[in-house]
């Protein structure tokens, strides 16, 4: 499948109603339906966080919201990693989760990284670097584990 996707990192005050809207129906769609989860996704947290929004034409397909130190844990984070479904397998959770650990390393050098992960995607994030820390835990009524990596 060939597909050309743009990126861009926008803090809150920068992004449209068009990208807040792109970005709820996406998370809405992935961890409310397809995860059949419900749960408050407009949690406030939106404003504190600089947001990665992958497009395809005009077509938001991948995203994550990155924070910086001592919003959600001492260190940065990042959270809301989502693909749109028919994309998937195409690498592109891979690529954004890289650029948060670029752009989270570049702003903020030598303070880990914290990822409240899905349980069921621990090797997903092993592969990227991410090291397993503590017990797994439910949130949201999914298992999930924290893991962490610190940037070079």
């Amino acid at each position: 499948m060939h597909f050309k996707v743009s990126y861009s990192w926008k803090t809150f005050d920068e992004l449209s109603l068009d990208d807040l809207y792109a970005i709820l129906n996406l998370r809405q769609k992935v961890f409310v339906l397809e995860q059949d989860c419900p749960y408050i996704d407009a949690d406030y947290s939106d404003q504190d966080a600089y947001h990665l929004l992958g497009y395809e034409d005009d077509k938001l397909i991948a995203y994550l919201r990155a924070f910086p130190p001592n919003v959600k844990y001492e260190g940065t984070s990042m959270g809301r990693i989502v693909v749109e479904k028919s994309l998937r397998n195409n690498s592109l959770g891979k690529k954004i989760t890289q650029m948060g650990i670029s752009f989270l390393g570049e702003k903020y050098p030598n303070i880990e990284i914290v990822i409240s992960a899905q349980h069921r995607l621990e090797s997903f994030y092993s592969e990227l670097g991410f090291i397993s820390r503590g017990e797994v835990y439910l949130e949201d009524n999914i298992d999930h584990i924290q893991m962490f990596i610190t940037p070079k």
